[in-house]
C-alpha cells in the first residue's frame, strides 16, 4: 500500500525495488514485488540493505503517513459505493457485504477494482466468498494469479469469485494454497499445522473440528467452520472503540533540554485527543513516558513512566496536553540524551456516559453553569474542524511550539531525509503541472 501511494505521485517508480523506511528511516517496513525478488526481508534494518541502492536500483522513502492515510481514506470512499455495507479493516484492506444484491458479482469486482485505480491511482485486489476468511482467501489468489502468472488458473487474477467454483475447482484451488495464506493463521500456527500434515488450505478444510479446538484453540474451529462456508464473524460497520490510545515516536536526535521534551509531550497527548473525540469518548487518566536509548549503553540511562489520574474524564486537549507537560517538568532529569516519549489516555469511556463526581477542592468551577467549562466542547469542535479543512496543525496549542519557536523542523522530530512531498494534504506540497 504505502509503496503504491508513493508510486501515484512518483510514476518513475514504477517496475523498480523500491522500500518504505520507518520513522528514523532506520527499517524496511514496506517492499515492492521487486525489492521482495531482491531479497529485502520486512522490517530488515536499512543499513543491511543499502548496499543494493548502487548495485541494484534499489530506491528507498521515508514514511509518509499523512499521505498514506489520506489516499486510504479516499480508496475507502470509492469503495463505500459499490455495497450497501462496508467495514474499513485496515488502511489498505475493507469488507463489503452483497446481501440481497443480485448482480453479477465478477463484474461488480471489475468495475469496482477499475474506479478505485481511476481515481486515485491505487492497483486493488478484489476476493469473494460467503464468510470473511473466504472472501480473504479469495482476495489472496485474486491478487496471488496477477502478480505470479501461472499459480492459479488465468482468470482468477484481480477478482476472484469462490461462489462460482465448482467444488472440484474450490478444492484445486485450496489445494494449491498454502495455509499459511489464511487469515488467522500465523506463522507460529502454520508451523504446528505443518508438522501435523496440514500444509494446504484444503488439508486444513478436511481437518476434523473437535480435534483442531482441542490440539489448538476455538479461534482457530472458528476459522475452519468460516472455511466451510459457516459464517462467524459478523460485518461491523463501525470499528469498536479502542480501550487505550498511543501516540508515541523515537526523535530524530537526542534531546536533551525540558522544553523538547515538553514540546513533543504536547504534540503527542494533542494527538491522542483528536483520536479521543474522533470516536466520542473521554479519557480519565493520561501516562507520559520517555527515556533514553538502551541501545546505547555508553549513555546515561533514564527512564520515566508516570500516570496521571484526572479528576472528571476529559477529551479536552488543554486539559490533557496540561497534564502530561506538568507530568514531563516533574520527572525530567538534566544531563540525559533522551531518544523516545509518548503519551497514552487510559480508563476511556463514552462521551455521553461519564458518571458525575462529588469535587468538593473545585467545586466553583465544576458546579458553575456559565464557567470555564461551558464552551470547552464548542471549541475542540472548532478546533478539530479548522484542521480538517485547513490541514493538520492549522490551529495548535502553544506548548507544541514551545522548543522550535513553530519552526516546521521541531527539536524532537524523526529523520525523514526521504520522505515524499504530502500531495493531497498540504496546500504548498501540492503537485504542480506546467503546460
Amino acid at each position: 500500500m504505502y509503496v503504491s501511494c508513493e508510486r501515484v505521485f512518483q510514476p518513475r517508480l514504477n517496475g523498480k525495488p523500491v522500500v518504505v523506511l520507518s520513522s528514523n528511516d532506520g527499517a524496511c517496513i514496506a517492499r515492492s514485488n521487486e525489492a521482495k525478488e531482491l531479497g529485502v526481508k520486512m522490517a530488515q534494518p536499512w543499513f543491511q540493505v543499502r548496499h543494493l541502492e548502487r548495485s541494484a536500483g534499489l530506491v528507498a522513502v521515508s514514511a509518509n503517513f499523512e499521505l498514506y492515510s489520506d489516499m486510504s481514506s479516499r480508496m475507502m470512499a470509492v469503495e463505500a459505493r459499490y455495497a450497501p455495507q462496508q467495514e474499513v479493516y485496515s488502511i489498505d484492506e475493507s469488507f463489503l457485504s452483497f446481501d440481497g444484491v443480485r448482480a453479477d458479482l465478477i463484474a461488480v469486482g471489475k468495475d469496482l477494482r477499475a474506479a478505485v485505480l481511476r481515481e486515485t491511482g491505487l492497483p486493488t485486489s478484489v476476493g469473494f466468498g460467503a464468510t470473511k476468511t473466504l472472501a480473504k482467501l479469495a482476495n489472496h489468489v485474486a491478487k496471488t494469479a496477477d502478480r505470479k502468472p501461472g499459480s492459479y488458473p488465468g482468470h482468477l487474477a484481480q477478482v476472484c469469485n469462490f461462489g462460482l467454483m465448482s467444488q472440484e475447482e474450490l478444492d484445486n484451488v485450496m489445494g494449491a494454497t498454502e495455509v499459511g495464506a489464511v487469515w488467522g493463521v500465523g506463522r507460529r500456527i502454520s508451523a504446528k499445522l505443518s508438522d501435523g500434515g496440514v500444509r494446504t488450505v484444503l488439508d486444513l478444510v478436511r481437518m476434523d473440528a473437535a480435534t483442531l479446538r482441542k490440539k489448538f484453540s476455538v479461534v482457530l474451529e472458528k476459522t475452519l467452520l468460516e472455511l466451510r462456508g459457516t459464517s462467524c464473524m459478523d460485518l461491523d460497520d463501525a470499528p469498536a472503540a479502542r480501550q487505550q490510545i498511543l501516540v508515541s515516536r523515537s526523535f530524530g536526535k537526542s534531546v536533551t533540554e525540558v522544553s523538547g521534551i515538553v514540546e513533543a509531550v504536547s504534540e503527542f497527548a494533542s494527538r491522542s485527543a483528536e483520536k479521543l473525540r474522533a470516536q466520542d469518548s473521554v479519557a480519565g487518566a493520561v501516562n507520559v513516558f520517555f527515556l533514553t536509548s538502551p541501545f546505547r549503553p555508553t549513555d546515561r540511562q533514564h527512564n520515566v513512566s508516570v500516570t496521571v489520574p484526572l479528576v472528571r474524564p476529559t477529551s479536552d486537549s488543554r486539559i490533557l496536553v496540561t497534564a502530561a507537560a506538568d507530568a514531563v517538568r516533574r520527572e525530567f532529569r538534566v544531563g540525559f540524551p533522551y531518544a523516545k516519549a509518548g503519551v497514552m489516555l487510559l480508563d476511556l469511556q463514552p462521551a455521553n456516559q461519564v458518571q458525575g463526581e462529588l469535587d468538593l477542592f473545585s467545586a466553583a468551577e465544576a458546579l458553575e453553569p456559565h464557567g470555564k467549562d461551558k464552551g470547552r466542547p464548542a471549541l475542540m469542535q472548532a478546533m478539530d474542524a479548522l484542521n480538517m479543512r485547513f490541514g493538520r496543525d492549522s490551529v495548535r496549542l502553544g506548548s507544541v511550539t514551545l522548543a522550535s519557536n513553530g519552526a516546521d523542523v521541531r527539536s524532537w522530530s524523526t529523520r525523514q531525509e526521504r520522505r515524499s512531498p504530502r500531495y493531497t494534504t498540504r496546500w504548498d506540497e501540492m503537485p504542480t503541472v506546467k503546460a
